[in-house]
């Protein structure tokens, strides 16, 4: 049980004279980065004591389905860090409190209902309690015998599902999971919609809908950064779990750094990315959680030697200072935090004092680029 108790006497006060930032900018100064990030997550831990309580916005919704999830990757990305048992305990007490079970049970096949897979198998690998993996082994074996692989019809569902499926590979030594997450991956890639990954641009659609002829309003292409990031940090998580020699790493390390180098002409003079990524004038401005991840994949990419430092960390650490220090409040509130939906126009608006219907996948893409680029040497 986690000792929450603990973070109302967490001398918060002292972050909050120190702020979030560094004469020698926050990818330079370890201590800087690690400040930042726990206080947003002190931020969220008060907010929600009780991390098996119901999320309740338009309608009322399990705490284990996707946007909480993602914020338990990060959770436990930042426990890769800094070992501090309030996060294990936060993170076992979710497992617990949903039984270690996703929504919709083992028969799901929704990538946002086994996002929760992801972290109960990194709790797993620390303390291998059978009844934490058997429900997310159990759904994507049952997925695996129904020969489907058209489960993926949007690229989100590339982050939320993926990664699990490597993971099992990993754990259990079994190629099977890779294979079939290439057939998924490729039906995604290839054929939902005609295909949704541009290869021309290095971007994807988010879904069949947006496959031209669908414009933005300026005529482009319509590549939302949210959707473009959640693939990229799919590939990161593949990537860095996969054996160097398993087949189709070629093509996903290929569709990586494509999508890496796409981005670099787009980022905004302020270090943030817009939500439409061709069209900075629909519902153009800074946005938290695009941004997150796609500093999240250039710092990974710098840190396994995959991408070159020189031309990317300027990239990045302009994004990460702009991130600590223009959207993280005092209190650890994250700004510029577009709400859920698909597109540019869906959860608006996006500012610095607007709370999102859901605040805890951004704060998750947060954790996940700070822990990667605190690692940065």
């Amino acid at each position: 049980m986690h000792r929450f108790l603990d973070y109302l006497f967490f001398p918060l006060a002292l972050l909050l004279i120190a702020g979030c930032s560094s004469k020698k900018g926050l990818v330079s100064d370890k201590k800087g980065t690690l400040q930042c990030m726990r206080k947003a997550n002190v931020y969220f831990m008060q907010k929600w004591p009780d991390p098996g309580k119901s999320i309740v916005t338009n309608k009322e919704r399990p705490s284990n389905i996707w946007t909480r999830a993602v914020y338990y990757e990060g959770l436990m990305a930042l426990y890769g860090i800094d070992k501090d048992e309030k996060y294990y305990d936060y993170a076992v007490e979710w497992g617990q409190k949903h039984q270690w079970n996703l929504r919709g049970g083992v028969n799901a096949r929704n990538a946002d209902d086994q996002a929760c897979g992801q972290t109960y198998i990194d709790l797993y690998q620390i303390d291998q309690k059978p009844e934490r993996i058997e429900a997310i082994s159990q759904s994507i074996d049952l997925m695996i015998s129904s020969g489907r692989v058209d489960d993926w019809t949007w690229i989100d569902a590339l982050q939320m599902g993926m990664p699990v499926f490597a993971k099992l590979s990993k754990l259990k030594n079994d190629p099977k999971y890779l294979g079939y997450m290439y057939k998924m991956y490729r039906h995604s890639k290839t054929v939902e919609g005609g295909g949704l990954y541009n290869e021309k641009d290095g971007l994807w659609w988010r879904d069949k809908d947006f496959v031209p002829p669908y414009k933005e309003p300026n005529g482009e292409d319509c590549y939302w950064s949210r959707g473009n990031g959640w693939v990229v940090a799919a590939l990161v998580k593949v990537l860095d779990l996969m054996p160097e020699n398993a087949l189709h790493r070629d093509e996903y390390m290929a569709d990586y750094k494509q999508m890496m180098k796409a981005l670099l002409p787009f980022q905004r003079s302020d270090g943030f990315w817009n939500v439409s990524l061709h069209d900075p004038t629909h519902f153009g401005g800074p946005e938290t959680s695009g941004t997150s991840l796609f500093i999240y994949g250039m710092a990974a990419g710098i840190n396994h030697g995959w991408l070159d430092r020189a031309t990317y960390e300027p990239v990045l650490s302009k994004a990460w200072n702009a991130v600590c220090k223009n959207a993280v409040h005092p209190d650890g509130m994250l700004g510029f935090v577009q709400g859920t939906g698909k597109e540019p126009k869906d959860g608006q608006p996006v500012s610095y004092d607007h709370i999102p219907d859901f605040e805890d996948y951004g704060l998750g893409c947060f954790l996940l680029a700070g822990s990667e680029v605190y690692k940065m040497k």
